[in-house]
């Protein structure tokens, strides 16, 4: 499984996302310019200038003609794909953590971090709606009964929104009040990443505490733990498989201690139902920040604390592999 190796950031990379068909791959990092690349080559294809701070977040509506980005500059920004103008910025009181399209594309949110006296908000925003205009939702959440949001998702048919926040909390939002409809809290610590299987059914998280959890989206039930002896900092589903992908590590500030072995940066993979094992991918030179299947299921891509993007094809084998109960 040879990879094609992505170098277009200069800082860690922070997230990486396909878009619905697969042939484009987004990228964030720390330095501040959101990339898009061509998977069946790794060509780059160009660049998002504009933001002034880190890039924490990146998604594309479904038909790939626009990009959101939320960054730590104080704005999340909607760009045009195919030329990469800005078409709207959103100016915020803090850093902006999360970012994402609604299933249509006609909507948007993103989550603001607790900064500065700020405390943290959600946003949902009507992009058919001229610039200025207020947004459809706006509420902060009480950090006094819940911790500041780390990611968010849309669920089924975008009847809620789903966060996971810094004290390893889930919660679903109604998105016509900005309710609390339920939290479960299954983590122990930040949840770093969550990830929903292609038919938005089941959920993957990625904590801290060193372990990816699978739930049921509709209801947050917890059905799969998968255990690791590192901080999980993604994790991914498998469109055609009963397999998921974890990648993390040793924190990205002690990486200069230890050696490539001993800060475990390998992509490890889990059969979904019975929690096991069964494969690992090294190369990486830091921990793994991001990683996301292909929407074929025929290959997968991870971004590192090095500023790398492998992309990797997997071989045969992969694919006529049983696993053995």
């Amino acid at each position: 499984m040879r990879p094609l190796m992505l170098q277009g950031h200069e800082r860690a990379i922070t997230q990486i996302r396909y878009n619905r068909e697969g042939d484009l791959l987004f990228t964030v990092a720390k330095d501040a310019t959101p990339n898009v690349w061509y998977t069946i080559n790794g060509e780059r294809l160009g660049t998002y200038d504009g933001h002034r701070g880190t890039v924490w977040s990146v998604d594309v509506n479904w038909d790939s003609t626009k990009v959101l980005t939320g960054a730590a500059d104080l704005s999340c920004k909607l760009w045009d794909c195919e030329t990469g103008k800005v078409i709207n910025t959103w100016d915020t009181k803090s850093s902006v953590r999360s970012s994402n399209f609604s299933y249509c594309g006609n909507m948007i949110n993103f989550t603001t971090d607790r900064q500065m006296k700020h405390e943290p908000k959600i946003c949902i925003y009507d992009i058919r709606e001229p610039s200025d205009s207020e947004p459809a939702l706006s509420f902060v959440v009480d950090t006094k009964e819940m911790s500041k949001p780390m990611c968010s998702l849309w669920g089924a048919l975008n009847e809620y929104l789903i966060t996971g926040h810094d004290d390893g909390t889930m919660a679903h939002w109604d998105l016509k009040t900005g309710e609390l409809l339920h939290s479960v809290r299954e983590h122990t610590a930040l949840i770093k990443d969550m990830q929903l299987s292609s038919d938005q059914m089941m959920l993957i998280t990625a904590s801290k505490d060193k372990t990816a959890k699978l739930f049921d989206a509709p209801s947050l039930n917890l059905m799969k733990t998968y255990k690791t002896d590192r901080p999980v900092n993604s994790a991914a589903i498998s469109p055609i498989r009963d397999h998921v992908v974890l990648g993390g590590g040793q924190e990205a500030m002690d990486v200069t201690t230890s050696n490539l072995k001993e800060g475990k940066f390998d992509a490890r993979f889990f059969h979904l139902v019975f929690e096991e094992e069964f494969g690992r991918v090294k190369g990486h030179f830091g921990p793994i920040n991001s990683l996301a299947f292909h929407p074929n299921g025929n290959s997968y891509s991870s971004g590192g604390e090095d500023g790398f993007v492998r992309v990797h094809q997997f071989d045969e084998s992969y694919f006529d592999f049983q696993f053995e109960c």
